[in-house]
């Protein structure tokens, strides 16, 4: 019997820190810290992206970072009421090219940190049990100083989802709605979509 009770207790301290781990590894700030150092930590490993290679930094990001976002509801909320307007292949094509400029833009940013030494530290927020929606503050320390960058999250069925990001004081969703508004009135979704794809185009080149 005091055999069975102590496997049995050994079996809960374990389950108690299983748990305590996974919690650990899906919280908001430890889907930003993972997300954010993983990236920069494979952008300086690797010799392209360290000699400024954009594409490969781009690449980086794709890979490293990119599953930790939901874009798509980075888009419809950047699109506004033209979204629920949109046909599913307008939508598609909406994400596909704006998901392509938030890349282009966080990696450039992020392509400044390449050849300095760089420490991070991600505040952890105060989420209540139920909470859908939340900001972790991170914190860019560099030879440039403390520079703050803010990550929304969404709490999904598949866990926290990055969907904003305030690099320089303003929100990326805010920034770009007002440009799609000026988009929107002049040529409409597809004028839109096209907007966005010649921006693409350019910064490719």
């Amino acid at each position: 019997m005091k055999r069975y009770l102590s496997i049995c207790f050994a079996f809960l301290l374990a389950s108690m820190s299983f748990t305590g781990e996974a919690f650990a590894q899906t919280s908001p700030d430890a889907v930003v810290k993972n997300a954010v150092e993983g990236t920069v930590k494979a952008m300086k490993a690797d010799p392209q992206a360290r000699g400024g290679d954009m594409a490969k930094i781009t690449q980086l990001v794709e890979t490293r970072f990119l599953p930790a976002t939901d874009f798509q509801r980075t888009t419809r909320i950047a699109v506004g009421k033209a979204w629920a307007t949109a046909t599913p292949e307008q939508q598609k094509q909406l994400y596909d090219q704006f998901q392509t400029l938030l890349v282009r833009t966080y990696a450039a940013s992020l392509a400044q940190l390449r050849d300095q030494d760089v420490t991070f530290r991600f505040d952890a927020p105060n989420v209540d049990a139920n909470a859908k929606d939340t900001v972790v503050e991170s914190h860019v320390i560099s030879t440039g100083g403390d520079n703050p960058v803010r990550y929304r999250l969404q709490k999904t069925p598949q866990g926290w989802k990055i969907y904003d990001i305030d690099m320089m004081g303003a929100w990326l969703i805010q920034v770009y709605q007002q440009q799609f508004v000026g988009q929107l009135q002049k040529g409409g979704v597809d004028g839109l979509i096209k907007f966005l794809s010649e921006h693409n185009a350019r910064s490719a080149g």
